[in-house]
């Protein structure tokens, strides 16, 4: 995997001087089953994971899947089932796609775990008593594919960009999380580089965000939905599910709101996540952890999209590829290269079932096929097809002069 930015190297070479390794990937909304972009970033969590225990670190990886909100309790509707036999069916999903796919996570955590609802329900109430959370009015579009609040500026012909609808005005009475009291914190920290976000481009985009447009104070409950978590000093109210969901990555690790000290590898090393939620992370989560006093992760690594045949993978379109597709199709070693060289780490991968076919012919059939196969008939010709143990070997020369290693069984060149 190539790290789309300079630095990619030197970074791997600092989290090497520390002795434990926290990464996680975002939790994944059970909205519908896994797809290549979900894979993505898990494999590629996984990669760096395995590559960073071989290297002595202790390391907890942390992966899982987001099941509370709106949208969801839609979804469960339409397929006729209640919420949470909708958010089982789904996370289960991705549960076996990532043991599929050999993934090596120390914890996959749900938000619907009653430990995780109890936590959350601490730490709003920590932020209401704290006065980071207040009881106001407040009104903005909203896209419910998004699950985020949009500005004017974000949209394109009036639609989100990401989901192509419209988003809906919404204007209610709601808790309000003071985001805007954070902005020029946030805003030094990146600057300083005191949290990374690679690549480059990635933190430009953010640092000129928050200077362009700013931050302004979100709604952090809905009033009209009852699939979440209630505020323990409010029932009448759910809370939104970015604040429900962000906690994940401290209660994956035993984390129950007690302020006293972090848990165990807390901050994160390193969190990879796809450019769309980029923002949500860099405002609302920093936010959300200065409020709580405690430490920022060291680095955001960002990817982008799959793109198939150029467009956004869709069910209208019919153009998604699960992970089991790839599984079924090449195995899942091969799944597993095919999908992080599809193109360097950062930017966005264009693929098709053609492209595909054709990097396993050549990559891997023909190019690690054959050398595998030459490697095996030489050493049956000249080993009995056996390796034989480390102190059994001679160095003789053949007739051109070069080195050979001869062991005691093997064939004498001729």
């Amino acid at each position: 995997m190539a790290l789309d930015c300079e630095k990619g190297f030197s970074q791997i070479l600092k989290h090497m001087t520390k002795k434990t390794f926290y990464i996680t990937t975002p939790i994944y909304y059970v909205n519908d089953a896994p797809h290549i972009g979900h894979a993505y970033t898990t494999v590629a969590a996984d990669m760096l994971a395995r590559f960073y225990r071989l290297n002595g670190k202790e390391v907890f990886f942390s992966t899982g899947t987001d099941e509370h909100g709106a949208k969801i309790a839609t979804k469960a509707l339409e397929a006729g089932l209640k919420p949470k036999a909708w958010v089982d069916k789904v996370s289960a999903q991705f549960q076996l796609a990532w043991d599929e796919l050999n993934i090596s996570y120390n914890r996959f955590i749900r938000t619907t775990e009653p430990e995780h609802k109890q936590t959350v329900q601490k730490a709003l109430k920590y932020l209401y008593q704290k006065g980071d959370i207040y009881k106001g009015e407040y009104e903005g579009l909203y896209c419910r594919g998004c699950e985020q609040f949009k500005s004017r500026r974000e949209l394109v012909d009036g639609k989100c960009p990401d989901h192509n609808i419209e988003p809906e005005l919404i204007k209610q009475k709601a808790y309000l999380f003071r985001l805007s009291k954070y902005k020029d914190e946030i805003l030094a920290k990146i600057k300083n580089e005191e949290i990374k976000i690679r690549p480059p481009v990635r933190e430009n985009e953010i640092i000129s965000f928050l200077e362009r447009e700013g931050l302004h104070d979100i709604s952090f409950s809905r009033a009209d939905v009852d699939w979440g978590i209630k505020l323990p000093w409010d029932k009448d109210h759910t809370a939104y599910v970015w604040a429900d969901a962000f906690l994940n990555y401290l209660t994956c690790l035993g984390w129950t709101a007690e302020f006293e000290q972090a848990p165990p590898f807390w901050p994160p090393s390193l969190q990879l996540m796809s450019k769309d939620i980029l923002r949500v992370h860099a405002t609302i989560w920093l936010a959300m952890l200065l409020a709580l006093d405690l430490s920022l992760p060291a680095e955001f690594f960002v990817h982008g999209f799959f793109l198939i045949e150029g467009q956004k993978m869709s069910k209208t379109l019919g153009n998604i590829i699960r992970p089991q597709d790839l599984i079924k199709k090449f195995g899942a070693d091969a799944a597993r290269y095919l999908l992080l060289s599809a193109t360097s780490f950062g930017r966005d991968a264009d693929i098709s079932w053609q492209k595909l076919n054709q990097k396993y012919s050549a990559d891997l059939a023909n190019g690690l096929g054959n050398l595998t196969q030459r490697v095996i008939a030489l050493a049956f010709k000249h080993s009995q097809g056996q390796v034989p143990p480390e102190t059994d070997k001679t160095i003789i020369h053949d007739e051109g002069g070069r080195e050979q290693l001869l062991f005691k069984d093997a064939i004498k060149w001729s």
